[in-house]
């Protein structure tokens, strides 16, 4: 599975400001206050296999798991908190209302979107009134100056935000037609070469995974190499640059590739009503490079769970049990679903018990 995800890494770097934050306007963070284990309880499923179950969302009595390299389908619904499965969507293919490629997964107002950023397409799926079954209501084409999508968050009912990959902005903000309005923000990086040379390079280095909860308008993002945490505040327009020990995301630039020499960092975020939740890996390419070599493969995923303040401060370390991908978070009921493409059980439930490390 590493060997997939150095693979991917490095063709999203071949795919090609306004005033920028600078290193000396970030925030640094070197530890936790807090620091504890957790333990995993397996979810059994009765039906489905993934191949790559890559995130995991929940909404109301729904849960839905996008799997990356699904054979027939990309997504599979299931009822929440039981995981009876409910109905698949996405079907692959390059066919009329098929899926080629799937980025992420939204619930919203009893919809379930699905990005697909080989067709550039959003779709939309509601369930039926039997609620053993999904029908396909809305797909929306991106416009060709919205680079590669590769994550995206509603704001609201007419507006999405996509990260931006041009090198031009952070964010592009796209309409329902999927019409590119304008672009937000700059990459706040400290690498002046590449921000006056490479500027798509640079941007696929900072590819972010992002999450936005419209109760408090709060839009967090995670750098997928590198430590480094953005959050917005939508409704004043303050913005924070957090980086960990790790730093900003490592590449260089050989014969036009971009390739990763740095750590694998975050794999997922979300933004919750009273904390942001981000997986962390923390593994060099160095290291997974060399265990191929041997014929040894690292286990796929971050055995961290940060848990951040909605200002982006660092408050609770969880060291994980299973190395997992993607999350959802019940802040209420205290417990949080998670991914594991490792393991045959791929859906994992951690309550938020506190065991000091």
């Amino acid at each position: 599975m590493c060997i997939i995800i150095i693979a991917c890494l490095i063709s999203l770097f071949l795919a090609s400001c306004s005033q920028r934050p600078s290193v000396s306007d970030s925030l640094f963070y070197t530890d936790f206050p807090e620091e504890y284990s957790l333990q995993a309880a397996a979810l059994p499923l009765d039906t489905a296999v993934f191949r790559y179950p890559f995130r995991v969302r929940i909404a109301g009595n729904r849960a839905a798991v996008l799997d990356l390299h699904g054979p027939e389908h990309f997504v599979h619904v299931f009822s929440y908190p039981d995981f009876r499965y409910v109905a698949s969507c996405g079907r692959r293919g390059n066919g009329p209302g098929e899926t080629l490629s799937g980025e992420d997964i939204r619930w919203r107002g009893g919809m379930l979107q699905l990005l697909d950023a080989n067709k550039s397409e959003l779709t939309f799926w509601q369930g039926t009134s039997t609620g053993d079954s999904l029908v396909q209501r809305e797909r929306v084409k991106l416009e060709e100056g919205i680079l590669r999508a590769l994550d995206f968050v509603q704001v609201d009912d007419s507006t999405f935000l996509i990260p931006d990959y041009s090198g031009e902005g952070r964010f592009c903000w796209v309409d329902r037609q999927g019409r590119l309005l304008r672009r937000m923000g700059a990459i706040p990086s400290d690498n002046e070469e590449a921000l006056a040379n490479a500027r798509p390079a640079l941007a696929q280095a900072w590819r972010s995974f992002v999450d936005y909860n419209p109760r408090n308008g709060v839009l967090a993002a995670v750098t997928q190499l590198g430590e480094v945490l953005e959050v917005w505040n939508l409704r004043d327009s303050t913005h924070v640059v957090r980086r960990g020990p790790m730093g900003e995301p490592e590449f260089r630039i050989a014969e036009g590739y971009g390739i990763p020499t740095g750590i694998m960092g975050f794999s997922d975020v979300q933004v919750g009503d009273s904390a942001i939740y981000a997986v962390f890996h923390g593994q060099s390419f160095r290291d997974i490079a060399r265990s191929a070599q041997r014929g040894e493969f690292l286990s796929d995923g971050g055995k961290y769970l940060y848990v951040f303040s909605l200002k982006g401060e660092p408050l609770v370390k969880y060291e994980l049990d299973h190395y997992i991908y993607g999350i959802s978070v019940d802040e209420k009921a205290g417990l949080f679903i998670a991914t594991d493409v490792n393991k045959d059980e791929p859906i994992w439930k951690y309550s938020f018990k506190k065991e000091t490390v």
